[in-house]
């Protein structure tokens, strides 16, 4: 934390410095474009600040850690995106009422309730804990509105829960980090900034690729990917590490494999079906709403009860 405040006072001082140039006629508008950059890396950097005692010390246990939410529409056309709109108010609201935070990092809309898309922090202590059963295939059976024939349509959304790590948990070397920056765009691609803020970077030795796009500031752009970019780095290598163990268990709860299907939503009959542990629960729509308590607590005693057995 230390370093932070370090480059914080060096941004002070840059703005005072730069603060001296406003009197000359000829350099006062690039002296305040420069200030204002500035103060924006400065306002980050506070932010991460008053983040960071918000978030558990390292203690070797990411379950106690922030998380980063993927959520994508995968088969079923127009039908996925609704239904990914539907788990991103889901799980928002259930982070509302644990009284945690929600940070959209990127998004991909196709229209009106229609997410193609979209990637999210859930900041709160012990998010990631209970948040990574819901990494999997969630297929969801319903008539869709535009449905006049009441024909059930079945599609799927693919949700991937990653622990947010700080560079002390998992470093990476920034002579393997490619930085592109480009012109943000909003819906149609049309340019919707000046200047390049928007940051791709892409990690050389996996090619593991974070793009964001959603702040005015590039430095406040590249923050954010790189954040994205460590957690999808650590899942890619813990995956491997896990699928070593994961054939010695009954249960497959807590792999995190995105392609598993772990869950149906039958909106005709009612009920959810968890596959992973066998089990139901009804009021589909009082679920959706956030109220997610229930059903995470029995997949998370399943999967403590198969890791005691299998110990």
């Amino acid at each position: 934390m230390d370093y932070l405040k370090t480059q914080i006072e060096e941004l002070e001082k840059k703005i005072e410095e730069t603060r001296k140039l406003l009197t000359d006629p000829d350099l006062a508008d690039l002296a305040q474009g420069e200030i204002d950059s500035l103060k924006e890396q400065k306002e980050s950097l506070l932010s991460l600040i008053n983040q960071s005692s918000e978030k558990p010390s390292g203690d070797g246990n990411v379950d106690s850690h922030n998380c980063i939410v993927e959520i994508r529409a995968a088969a079923g056309g127009d039908e996925a995106g609704l239904f990914a709109g539907v788990l991103y108010r889901m799980y928002t609201r259930f982070a509302s009422n644990k009284i945690w935070k929600v940070e959209q990092l990127s998004i991909n809309e196709g229209g009106i309730g229609n997410i193609k898309e979209v990637i999210f922090r859930v900041i709160g202590r012990g998010a990631y804990g209970l948040l990574k059963f819901e990494s999997g295939v969630h297929r969801v059976q319903r008539v869709p509105e535009t449905e006049s024939s009441g024909r059930v349509h079945t599609s799927t959304t693919t949700v991937a829960v990653l622990p947010e790590l700080e560079d002390i948990d998992f470093h990476i070397n920034e002579v393997d980090i490619k930085t592109d920056t480009f012109h943000a765009s909003g819906h149609g691609g049309q340019s919707v900034q000046k200047v390049e803020t928007a940051v791709r970077l892409t990690h050389i030795p996996t090619g593991i690729i974070s793009t964001c796009q959603t702040e005015r500031s590039q430095f406040q752009n590249k923050e954010k990917a790189l954040a994205v970019l460590r957690s999808r780095i650590y899942e890619a290598q813990e995956s491997k590490a896990n699928a070593a163990v994961a054939k010695d268990r009954k249960l497959q709860v807590g792999t995190g494999d995105r392609s598993e299907k772990i869950r149906t939503y039958n909106y005709p009959q009612d009920r959810i079906t968890d596959h992973r542990i066998g089990k139901n629960w009804h009021n589909i729509e009082v679920i959706l709403e956030g109220n997610l308590d229930t059903l995470l607590n029995d997949i998370q005693k399943a999967d403590t009860q198969d890791s005691s057995e299998k110990d």
